[in-house]
């Protein structure tokens, strides 16, 4: 395969992943993850910061419904095939446009999350930051409207339904809970994504940069590659001379450019590939 050959000789890997790659663990894309209660909201409209100000526990619950979601699914054969190459090159960054921390939990480790983790929250006066998982009070504290109430019937195997959400009819939050507060300045716990209206972490998209300028091999998989900054990192290693190879099923805004293209879902492909490999 002509992608092993890249593999084979590079020294420096980039890799930029997008929706592409969630949705073959089951997780719906932005806008498809509506059903249930929420089916009615546009989630533009929940994804900001102006809605969280209007109407934060509505907003505190939409995103713990798509907490519990990221949860009930596991990484796919994608995630865990980029987490085995890591180890092998001198350097390899993974920037990701997704939130839903399955790249972390694939056991990737140099990750540049460029739109946040859903599994993190922070203090809305930049007083603290904290994971879901990392097993403090805190975070016990803060993600408690996670656990599913007794009405939720959610399983792990109903992923096409928002992981099988089922709240109560005019009740935004099924698990009853407030929205936390920080316990140095009293200010509330938002999600730690970035909204719409916000921009990007500097210093995020300043190292995505350096990494797609410094590699001699980018990996584009499952991005449209048409949002900025994110699609410029693609043209930034082809500029510098690096091979740039998409794994997306179908064409995207990047493609024309690409050294190679394949047209087959990532997950799909890479397992194949890391088989056919002896990896």
């Amino acid at each position: 395969m002509q992608l092993d050959h890249y593999l084979s000789q590079a020294h420096r890997v980039c890799v930029l992943t997008g929706a592409g790659v969630s949705a073959e663990s089951g997780i719906p894309t932005f806008r498809d993850a509506q059903s249930g209660f929420w089916a009615s909201f546009d989630p533009a409209e929940l994804a900001t910061p102006e809605a969280f100000r209007r109407d934060p526990q509505r907003v505190w619950s939409w995103y713990a419904m798509r907490r519990r979601m990221a949860r009930s699914v596991e990484p796919n054969a994608a995630h865990r095939a980029l987490a085995a190459l890591e180890p092998r090159y001198d350097a390899f960054t993974l920037v990701t446009q997704n939130v839903d921390d399955l790249h972390g939990r694939a056991g990737s480790r140099n990750v540049l999350e460029i739109h946040g983790n859903i599994l993190r929250a922070r203090c809305a006066g930049g007083c603290v930051t904290v994971h879901r998982d990392d097993g403090s009070d805190l975070a016990a504290a803060v993600f408690a409207a996670d656990q599913p109430a007794a009405a939720d019937t959610s399983t792990a195997g109903r992923q096409s339904d928002a992981a099988g959400e089922s709240h109560t009819a005019g009740a935004p939050d099924a698990a009853g809970e407030a929205v936390p507060t920080c316990p140095e300045c009293g200010d509330y716990f938002r999600p730690d994504v970035v909204w719409f209206g916000e921009t990007l972490p500097p210093e995020l998209i300043d190292q995505a940069f350096t990494a797609a300028a410094d590699c001699d091999l980018f990996l584009l998989i499952g991005t449209s590659a048409e949002v900025y900054p994110a699609a410029g990192l693609p043209h930034a290693a082809l500029e510098r001379g690096a091979k740039v190879v998409e794994i997306n099923p179908d064409p995207t805004a990047f493609s024309t450019r690409a050294t190679l293209c394949i047209r087959e879902p990532a997950a799909a492909y890479l397992s194949r590939f890391l088989e056919q490999r002896g990896s």
